[in-house]
């Protein structure tokens, strides 16, 4: 531990010894006011987590990331390949949210929301204080030599850290290939679907891996966010902070003593418990200062919150906070810098609104067959061969598709297909003759326009090239 005034903390982080080894965070189990809170917005997460796969709106699951089909659903709404640049605006939103967010509170996103957190903190920790005990007992056993104790405690917590993490990779193939496949797969047995059961074992043993032994080294060493947010925070960003002014004061902290006048003795409201070290779950001393490992989790809030008033003194000697209210104690504005961001913000929000709007049913491409010529036929007509893909978006199929010339008088033949349908959330392909008398061209490459109909409704239109013979003008 760095003693007071010291900045070798800096050098080296809290999760390292000075051999260079993993030094293992045993953080004492939190309790107060912000932890309530944590747990009440943990809790509604984990719901929403869950069973998001398994909520279908519109016969469409709610939320599901299918890479491998390429088929995404993002509130309900269906996403396919053709919708890239939608999603590609999506995420650019999602960064620029974080980032405004990041500029004005911190990590709060990593301390509240992050789902490495939440199962960190809310699943795995309280199981292990559960079978463990607290931060001493934990640190007891971990001393301990591996007798019946030992070997039966360790048993059960890694059997139900094992349990859990496999519950997790269920949930998260859900939303990689659709919760009715998983619920089918599960159904018929894992001697049908080796594959899908050993990609099930990948990925337990790549979540238990995490929770079990990384855990917070992920927010530390993986996790980029914590080393944006040293580019992003400024001396207006609200993080956890510890007042130091309030807590050094002139002769800097000390240990409580009853019935002493430490703000005539020039002595800071810190009475160096270290109750903020022994509860941060990444290792940290908060008294140092805004660090990278620093997960906004309030857990040191609380802490010093209760010692504070064991001892008859103001509580928020760590609290939310910006650099310039404990310094300056000036309240937190609307920067210049907030406002660019937000700005941003709303126009690329707007942009995706239009586009959502301006987004159709059913996609239709109508392409030349690459490589091939116009052919003459009788009645001076000349003909051209082409490719087309319709893909229905939407969860209803669509009945007696056909296609007809809108720009040109001609005709349309459809290969193989008698009437042609399109299944829910699938799609049609095949090939098609288009066919123009030489007269009703205007040069040798002319653009038609095409109307796909269902029935005699007008559902899309799309263009593609047509060449002739370059003497017909």
């Amino acid at each position: 531990m760095a003693e007071q005034g010291q900045e070798n903390f800096r050098d080296t982080i809290g999760t390292l010894n000075e051999e260079g080894k993993r030094a293992w965070v045993f953080p004492k189990k939190p309790s107060g006011k912000w932890y309530t809170y944590r747990k009440y917005v943990s809790y509604v997460l984990l719901a929403f987590l869950f069973s998001a796969p398994f909520i279908k709106i519109g016969g469409n699951q709610f939320l599901m990331f299918n890479v491998l089909e390429r088929r995404f659903n993002i509130f309900g709404f269906p996403f396919w390949p053709q919708d890239f640049h939608l999603f590609v605006i999506m995420m650019i939103i999602g960064v620029v949210f974080v980032i405004l967010f990041t500029v004005a509170f911190g990590r709060l996103f990593c301390g509240w929301i992050c789902p490495q957190t939440i199962f960190m903190e809310m699943v795995f920790r309280r199981i292990e204080y559960w079978i463990d005990g607290d931060r001493g007992k934990q640190i007891r056993l971990s001393k301990m030599p591996w007798n019946a104790e030992k070997i039966k405690k360790r048993s059960l917590k890694w059997t139900v850290f094992f349990i859990i993490s496999f519950l997790i990779a269920n949930v998260f193939l859900a939303y990689l290939i659709g919760s009715d496949q998983l619920i089918r797969y599960i159904t018929e047995g894992p001697t049908k679907h080796w594959s899908t059961l050993v990609s099930l074992l990948i990925f337990t043993g790549v979540f238990y891996f995490v929770f079990a032994w990384f855990r917070e080294q992920v927010c530390i060493i993986a996790c980029p966010y914590g080393r944006l947010q040293g580019v992003l925070l400024d001396n207006q960003s609200i993080v956890v902070a510890y007042d130091h002014k309030r807590g050094e004061r002139s002769e800097g902290r000390s240990k409580f003593r009853k019935n002493e006048d430490r703000a005539a003795l020039g002595k800071g409201d810190c009475i160096d418990c270290f109750q903020c070290v022994h509860v941060c779950p990444t290792g940290i001393d908060i008294r140092n200062g805004t660090q990278l490992e620093c997960v906004n989790c309030t857990a040191c809030i609380d802490a010093c919150d209760h010692i504070m008033e064991s001892v008859n003194l103001p509580k928020g000697l760590i609290r939310y906070a910006s650099e310039d209210a404990i310094e300056k104690k000036k309240r937190f504005t609307f920067t210049p810098r907030l406002k660019g961001y937000t700005a941003v913000l709303g126009i690329l929000v707007a942009v995706l609104i239009g586009m959502l709007f301006l987004r159709n049913d059913i996609e239709a491409r109508i392409l030349r067959l690459p490589g091939q010529l116009y052919e003459r036929k009788a009645d001076n007509k000349i003909s051209n061969v082409y490719t087309y893909k319709l893909v229905n978006k939407t969860t209803d199929a669509i009945a007696d598709v056909r296609f007809e010339l809108l720009s040109h008088k001609g005709e349309i033949k459809v290969v193989s297909q008698e009437t042609l349908d399109v299944a829910g959330q699938d799609l049609a392909e095949g090939t098609l003759f288009i066919e123009i008398n030489a007269a009703a061209l205007s040069g040798d490459k002319d653009r038609l326009e095409i109307g796909i109909y269902s029935g005699e409704t007008l559902i899309e239109t799309t263009t593609t090239a047509f060449l002739g013979p370059r003497t017909y003008k």
